[in-house]
């Protein structure tokens, strides 16, 4: 999936129109996501305009008389949307992608704090904003979202005189957002029509087809995992030949496997921190 994000500081005037329109057709995206409209509503023709296209869905969080307005649009042939949250400064988009049906899920926006002191670069006597860093890095860490790497450039937000610099703007993924997009990365585009950078997040790797079967070799060792294997390989009602009913008991077996190690293992460093313990308790009877 291709995302576009930018605070766009304003959606007046047809010089940022034709930005974004041409930044999603370069791009190819998929969603388009706008901080700071600085509007009070939104039409459908304004939606067809600034993306170029017809076939698009959207939602608008008006904000308080503009201020804090943002707005999502989709191309409906990649994601077709089913419901949406929406609070103070914030729209949740819930749907799926036409083209992988799991639960992942992506934030993104103009977050207006860093998680390092080297994220912002301020004139001299500025103080340090530890408390802003600590407390977005526990946003980060309580909601099991990973933050991705950038490429381009190191800050995303420039003060007009050019004395301040900060890295504000972000995407943050969930892991099971790397099992189906791995190895994404988010672009920072040059600054043109807002004092913040757009942002692109898209997935480095090719498609090389269907996505392989695969076991870790920590599940062989957690009790019950070959019993709830056979429970759920027989419980499966496919009809067909031999080998389709080999591929097809392999896919449900598939997703069964992620939401039993999700439940079990949980995150990504869950795994780490398992596998790291089981190999220092080895090293300890090897030495003794």
């Amino acid at each position: 999936m291709i995302i576009v994000n930018l605070n766009i500081r304003g959606l007046g005037g047809e010089v940022k129109a034709r930005y974004l329109n041409h930044i999603v057709s370069k791009e190819g995206a998929e969603f388009l996501c706008l901080q700071e409209t600085k509007i009070s509503s939104f039409t459908e023709a304004r939606c067809y305009a600034l993306w170029g296209a017809n076939n698009i869905g959207w939602v608008f969080n008006e904000g308080i008389n503009g201020t804090g307005s943002i707005v999502t649009m989709w191309h409906k042939e990649a994601f077709s949307y089913e419901n949406r949250v929406a609070g103070t400064g914030f729209i949740a988009v819930l749907g799926y992608h036409l083209k992988e049906k799991f639960q992942s899920w992506v934030v993104c926006g103009d977050f207006n704090a860093v998680r390092r002191e080297e994220e912002r670069k301020w004139i001299r006597g500025c103080s340090s904003h530890k408390k802003e860093i600590d407390g977005f890095n526990r946003f980060i860490e309580n909601n099991n979202l990973l933050d991705i790497p950038c490429v381009g450039k190191k800050y995303t937000w420039y003060k007009a005189n050019g004395t301040t610099k900060s890295r504000l703007d972000r995407f943050l993924v969930s892991d099971e957002w790397l099992q189906i997009w791995p190895a994404p990365k988010q672009y920072i585009q040059p600054r043109t029509v807002s004092d913040h950078c757009a942002l692109v997040l898209k997935s480095c790797t090719k498609d090389w087809g269907p996505k392989p079967f695969r076991s870790l070799d920590v599940w062989l060792k957690e009790p019950g995992f070959r019993a709830m294997i056979k429970e759920k390989w027989d419980s499966y009602e496919v009809q067909g030949n031999s080998m389709s009913v080999l591929k097809d008991k392999l896919k449900l077996l598939k997703v069964d496997l992620k939401m039993w190690n999700k439940n079990v293992f949980g995150c990504v460093e869950s795994h780490k921190r398992r596998i790291l313990s089981e190999t220092e308790e080895l090293d300890g009877k090897d030495d003794a």
